[in-house]
């Protein structure tokens, strides 16, 4: 069945999300380079999606049924052009981005060239490059008619070469020669010229050296034009129950690199007899499998483009700062002895929490450590922090989410490496995912074993939590930090239970305590009391949850919802949704934080969550929300939501029309959230 209730398709609101990054890219407000890095940003986001999503509605499509409680109404076949329709608009749409940003630059004395572009001195100046630099990472494959044709890399950008003779056009060649995008920068800037800077694809550094590459065939001219893969993410995990999951995991990860393709895209330049040639081997159609694009791909190599720019070209810094409260040389667990510690990402620094499990690690009272790693950075000073406590003799628990998606083979790294080492390793919970962000100290102190955790709604990566905004609380309040233990206990032997009086853990009794706040303002607006909620989240796309939502509209909750992502409600609906508001913010940072604050009747409750109101949150994944008891800390948060939903600046309105229109206020002053936010919390933690 398909559902007709009053919702919209998750898929097509991902690509309305996705439209409000390129929204950014488009704004002439928008700092010169940021709208690169956007581009950058809405390209990688629609890349995960077609590997992720558009890869699942095809096996919907392909089977015949819904999978995925298909939401709207719409079959798996309608939703599938729909997403094609769509996807090929924004890619036109970026085009035209694109063209707008290269006149700007140019403006700015600042040139994108290609290989006819070059002078001689240029030239000079990419072989030599080339030579040194780009040549030792290329593996030209000549192509054949006989010759199976060779596996292509997901996500890989690949030249494909048509080669011939002048004086006997009917004399030619085809290869392809995958461009060396992870072992050599995209881009190369070349020397300036006065006032003048220029930057050359890596793409077109390989074109001007082709003769370099083919010397030894008697082709004289050669052309190139870029195809891309985009392959089906799906893990296909083995049910041998002699392997180890590390095992099913790497050899599951081993066979999505080679995973069914989902799309390519080719340069439309490209000459019909290659273009038929190539589908022909890789046995995909034009059209749906196969769509025309731009002379370059990977466009989410702009998030790296070369900082040549002017000041003016970027945001402003603002750069993170310490919490008053934890000065330098002062012991973290001595201050959480004393008040509950709320961090606030990337306004405040990262290094509070690796000062804290450093000082774990060394402090001769601190028994064990836990720990769980859904995203770590790659060179993480977390880990090494945990690896450090493991030499120094304490007990170190890490729970080491083996599914995250995108991040199974970092995260089999370090398994490993902290099994070698001699930490208890868990992988794990079997048939859920661990996404909770969740760490625990004990410590021998007078009168026993004391708790101290962080429960975060961010993961352990101190390289995205200068770009995620999310919020994390250090507490040694034992309601909360002796129920984190109990959640470690669960990790250790996942066959015990237990009652959570304080947290909310999914999957357990979150989406009971959600629906239980939410019937308690239901019941305060019947009683014709006060009754509101503000919640705040980056994905609202669970039915229940959703249609739980829309109860308590119609029975007069004033709701007021942030959400970052994906959204199924439509708002506005005649007798239905009126009392629902609902604004997406877009901007410098990723908004990552899950924040939920219930009315009460005067008495508010707040919690900081791992979890979006989706599906797999709530039914298939080990998540922790964590009450908020400490008041200055509830002020500080309520603080951030309420000037979230002032924003006039960044903030989109959530309409069933799927518009993106900005938020305005007639008459007010601008309100940019980040920003104000920034101000807010240094004025009064720093």
């Amino acid at each position: 069945m398909y559902s007709k209730e009053k919702f919209i398709n998750r898929e097509i609101s991902w690509l309305s999300f996705n439209e409000r990054v390129l929204q950014e890219a488009q704004d002439p407000n928008t700092p010169l380079f940021e709208r690169i890095r956007f581009i950058g940003i809405f390209s990688n986001n629609l890349d995960e999606f077609f590997r992720v999503r558009v890869a699942a509605v095809r096996r919907m499509v392909s089977l015949g049924k819904d999978e995925e409680n298909l939401l709207g109404q719409l079959t798996p076949g309608e939703l599938h052009n729909n997403i094609q329709k769509i996807v090929n608009e924004q890619q036109n749409k970026v085009q035209e981005i694109y063209s707008g940003i290269l006149t700007e630059l140019e403006e700015n004395n600042i040139f994108i060239i290609n290989e006819k572009d070059l002078s001689e001195k240029q030239g000079a100046f990419v072989r030599s490059y080339f030579y040194e630099k780009v040549l030792p990472n290329l593996v030209p494959i000549m192509l054949s008619k006989k010759n199976k044709f060779p596996y292509l890399r997901d996500r890989s950008v690949y030249l494909a070469v048509k080669l011939w003779s002048s004086n006997d056009p009917t004399e030619f060649a085809y290869s392809l020669i995958r461009i060396p995008g992870r072992s050599v920068p995209r881009f190369l800037v070349l020397p300036s010229e006065g006032e003048k800077q220029f930057v050359i694809f890596l793409d077109d550094i390989i074109r001007f050296c082709m003769n370099d590459i083919f010397f030894y065939f008697d082709y004289d001219v050669h052309e190139a034009y870029t195809i891309k893969i985009t392959r089906d993410a799906e893990l296909d995990l083995d049910d041998d129950i002699s392997k180890s999951f590390v095992e099913k995991m790497s050899q599951s990860l081993k066979k999505r690199k080679k995973g069914k393709p989902v799309r390519l895209i080719y340069d439309r330049e490209m000459p019909d007899d290659l273009l038929k040639f190539l589908l022909k081997k890789m046995k995909m159609a034009e059209g749906s499998d196969a769509v025309p694009g731009g002379r370059y791909h990977n466009h989410k190599d702009f998030m790296n483009f070369p900082e040549i720019g002017k000041k003016e070209h970027f945001y402003p810094k603002l750069p993170p700062f310490r919490h008053k409260d934890l000065p330098p040389f002062t012991s973290i667990m001595k201050m959480m002895r004393q008040k509950d510690i709320m961090l606030h990402y990337p306004y405040q620094t990262f290094n509070h929490l690796i000062d804290f499990i450093r000082e774990a690690a060394i402090d001769p009272s601190v028994k064990e450590i836990g720990l769980t790693i859904y995203r770590v950075a790659p060179a993480s000073k977390v880990v090494n922090a945990l690896l450090n406590a493991v030499r120094n003799g304490k007990k170190v628990t890490v729970v080491v989410e083996l599914q995250a998606r995108f991040d199974e083979e970092a995260n089999i790294f370090w398994s490993n490496k902290l099994q070698e080492e001699g930490a208890d390793v868990i992988n794990g919970v079997p048939g859920m995912k661990v996404h909770s962000k969740l760490a625990w100290v004990q410590r021998k102190e007078e009168g026993g074993m004391r708790n101290y955790a962080y429960i975060g709604t961010g993961n352990f990566h101190e390289g995205t939590a200068r770009v995620y905004a999310d919020d994390g609380l250090l507490t040694a309040d034992a309601r909360l930090a002796n129920e984190v233990e109990k959640v470690f206990e669960f990790f250790k032997q996942n066959y015990q239970h237990f009652d959570y009086k304080h947290l909310v853990v999914s999957p357990f009794n979150m989406r009971k305590q959600w629906e239980k706040n939410i019937d308690h303002e239901i019941e305060l607006a019947k009683q014709g009391k006060p009754a509101w909620m503000i919640l705040k989240m980056n994905s609202l796309i669970d039915p229940k949850m959703m249609k739980k939502v829309y109860q308590a509209a119609q029975a007069g909750v004033k709701t007021k919802l942030i959400v970052r992502g994906i959204f199924g409600l439509q708002i506005g609906l005649n007798g239905f949704s009126e009392n629902i508001q609902a604004i997406s913010i877009v901007d410098k940072y990723l908004e990552h934080s899950r924040i939920f604050l219930f009315g009460a009747g005067g008495e508010e409750k707040m919690y900081i969550s791992s979890a979006d109101w989706m599906p797999r949150n709530l039914n298939r994944r080990v998540e922790v929300a964590c009450p908020i008891y400490d008041e200055s800390i509830k002020n500080e948060l309520k603080q951030m939501l309420e000037i979230q939903l002032k924003d006039n600046t960044r903030a989109r309105i959530l309409d069933p029309e799927l518009s993106n229109n900005y938020a305005k206020h007639n008459g007010e002053k601008n309100y940019r959230a980040q920003e104000d936010y920034y101000n807010y919390i240094k004025s009064i933690t720093s």
